[in-house]
């Protein structure tokens, strides 16, 4: 058969929305601000990318296959012409004048197969040779960085270079719904299609990363796995079969990673934020001081956290997602406000409340899609989502416009659609009994979070940005 063609070193990552079957932070950015990072415990993953190959070698289009058997007795390479560019193919066992594959065909050779190893990095693809007039790369490159997180709901991944001081471009991406945590409020355990969901997305990311000379990453599963009695053997499956090693962090540490992913949509002006993440099976919600002398590290200031063990797909299980009526909603409200109650500092902000440079910051579905609805977006835009600020009135009809809404409108909408469905009225209902603990004016939407948190973390430690931000 014939061996596939390198794609060109000039070529860039492909845009986000080619790849990501779910929205996603990056598309369409072409950087990312980011502020710099608190120092977090030092654990797996912290200092480097600890990584596995998979036990059956895979290639990078995530098919597993024998990349060697073409090395003894290689044939002289010989020169076609296709579309003007000069490319090269092997001769092999084909009839003279056979055509070379087309661009759709060609992909990333594969990866050399060996016995499963702990890892770094895994060996850098061959370099193909550069096109007539294609610019050659930079004699330093910029250090590459990559932050996976593995949630109840969603499976994403963010590969990102440093560019001015705080701020990176995200150079690959991924995110897809895979819903890990489905049946877990009931069961207590991890199901079998959900973790074969998660496992199926979890391979496309460990080829993505190994196509990269990444320098370091972190790899973070969260509250389904956390919570779950097979969560750990799960993660065991994972290292087994997508190669790569992820581990579980607590729930302190997931508030400051959705902290430091934020930082730069807090302004200078700002004396105080209740930022929160409303997630799949928890909801991390941070108070921020920033009445004294301010940090360069948002995490510095807050003053007071918690995380509720209720999220979109726990709460959506208990009450239903699909037919929620008004008196449904109300349940819901009351549920999480419950929990609320609980918290013993809820009120570590209250000499700021009535402040106008106090606000909410709220990073999750459920706001990315209030936001959405607001806008009446005919498709999904996070660059006219991420940053934007919604008054205490447009939320309140937002809410009341989704809670109003059957299942069958709430698909049809082109920022909820079938896979949200049954999910945002829960989030709507956890953003309710937050805004009755801290009501406020202005809510500041986020579509960033976690992995922007990691990365911004990784990069400050490596000291990416302590000379001119351009990177070592």
């Amino acid at each position: 058969m014939p061996k596939r063609l390198l794609r060109p070193s000039s070529v860039r990552a492909a845009p986000e929305g080619t790849t990501v079957e779910d929205r996603d932070t990056g598309a369409g950015a072409s950087e990312v601000g980011a502020s710099s990072a608190s120092p977090g415990p030092s654990g797996p993953g912290t200092a480097g990318w600890q990584q596995r190959r998979p036990t059956e070698p895979r290639s990078a289009d995530g098919q597993a296959g024998d990349a060697t058997h073409h090395q003894k007795g290689k044939p002289k390479k010989r020169r076609k012409r296709r579309r003007g560019r000069k490319v090269f193919a092997r001769d092999e066992a084909h009839p003279q004048g056979s055509r070379s594959p087309t661009p759709s065909q060609a992909a990333a050779p594969a990866l050399e197969p060996k016995q499963p190893t702990a890892l770094a990095i895994s060996p850098a693809a061959p370099t193909p040779r550069p096109e007539q007039g294609a610019r050659r790369s930079p004699v330093h490159e910029l250090p590459v960085f990559a932050a996976l997180d593995l949630g109840t709901n969603n499976c994403r991944l963010l590969v990102a270079v440093p560019t001015r001081h705080g701020q990176f471009r995200v150079i690959d991406a991924f995110s897809r719904i895979v819903r890990l945590g489905e049946g877990l409020t009931a069961n207590g355990r991890l199901g079998q299609p959900a973790m074969d969901r998660a496992v199926e997305a979890l391979k496309i990311c460990g080829d993505k990363l190994r196509s990269r000379k990444i320098r370091k990453a972190r790899l973070i599963a969260t509250e389904a796995c956390r919570s779950a009695e097979n969560g750990v053997e799960f993660l065991e499956r994972v290292e087994r079969e997508a190669g790569l090693k992820l581990e579980i962090i607590d729930r302190q540490t997931e508030a400051r990673l959705a902290v430091s992913g934020c930082g730069s949509l807090v302004e200078r002006d700002t004396q105080g934020v209740v930022l929160f993440d409303i997630g799949g099976g928890s909801s991390e919600i941070a108070l921020i001081d920033l009445t004294g002398r301010r940090s360069p590290r948002l995490a510095n200031h807050i003053v007071s956290w918690t995380s509720l063990p209720v999220g979109v797909v726990s709460l959506a299980e208990r009450f239903g997602g699909r037919t929620v009526t008004r008196d449904i909603f109300t349940a819901m409200v009351d549920d999480v406000a419950g929990r609320l109650a609980a918290f013993d500092g809820r009120d570590r902000l209250s000499h700021l409340k009535a402040s106008p440079n106090f606000h909410l910051l709220g990073t999750s579905g459920t706001v990315t899609t209030l936001a959405g609805v607001h806008l009446d977006l005919e498709r999904y835009d996070r660059r006219r989502v991420d940053g934007l600020w919604m008054d205490r009135d447009s939320v309140d009809r937002m809410v009341e416009r989704l809670v109003g809404w059957d299942f069958q409108q709430r698909c049809a909408n082109p920022c909820i659609g079938a896979d949200r469905a049954d999910l945002v009225l829960a989030g709507c209902a956890i953003l309710e009994a937050i805004r009755a603990v801290w009501p406020s004016e202005r809510l500041r939407v986020a579509d960033r979070g976690l992995r922007e948190g990691i990365l911004s973390e990784l990069m400050a430690d490596d000291g990416v940005w302590r000379n001119d931000g351009r990177g070592r």
